[in-house]
């Protein structure tokens, strides 16, 4: 594959090394060796970044691990592993991080249900934004909340596509909507991104849950 230039925008260490798990977690750790020589990045076998927060994993690498999950398993293959890899990186270690330490705490859990989402998508994003390169905000709508990501380290360089591709942060936003919620299903739904040419990637989130 087509190597990515570097962008200069940077994901910590520690999320890397956390999404690098989690793919390891869904695909065994010889399908996350194949994907990272396909990417060009065997430098990483058995050798993934620090565990610390310095900013150092440049976006152009994170997306060349995405773009080559596709070409190894097809568009659909890559979509439903990285969904999963999404999911496993917040359950495994996100939902204890920094500004969601409180969402578990029984003051939190006796909120309704809008009011803990107003709290824990701002929250998750400020986690972002703050030890990463990647500028995340949410807005809200009547029926919805929209999580956009400004600078993303998913589909960073990659344009033309008539498809959005960022399932990763999908997965995630997923997970992180049922442990905020105490175990509710969301449909969350990417209607921009960057690959396509829209300016940012887009999610809309549904307030109304589906279970």
């Amino acid at each position: 594959m087509e190597p990515i230039p570097k962008s200069g925008y940077y994901y910590a260490n520690k999320f890397a090394l956390i999404t690098l798990k989690a793919y390891e977690e869904v695909m065994g750790k010889n399908g996350l060796n194949a994907i990272l020589n396909l990417a060009g990045l065997s430098h990483l076998i058995d050798n993934y970044p620090p565990d610390n927060l310095e900013r150092e994993f440049d976006f152009a690498d994170f997306t060349a691990i995405h773009v080559a999950l596709e070409e190894m398993y097809g568009p659909r293959g890559g979509r439903g592993l990285a969904l999963r890899a999404g999911r496993a990186t917040f359950n495994d270690a996100l939902k204890n991080f920094g500004a969601l330490a409180g969402v578990g705490d029984l003051a939190f859990k006796v909120l309704p249900l809008v009011a803990k989402l107003r709290i824990g998508l701002p929250a998750s994003a400020k986690i972002f934004s703050q030890v990463t390169d990647q500028y995340s905000t949410v807005d809200e709508t009547e029926n919805e909340f929209i999580w956009t990501i400004h600078r993303c380290p998913i589909c960073w360089g990659r344009h033309g596509l008539d498809k959005p591709v960022c399932y990763i942060s999908t997965g995630l936003l997923q997970a992180m909507l049922t442990w905020v919620s105490g175990g509710l299903e969301f449909r969350v739904n990417e209607s921009k991104c960057h690959a396509m040419g829209d300016p940012v990637c887009e999610f809309v989130i549904q307030k109304e849950p589906l279970t």
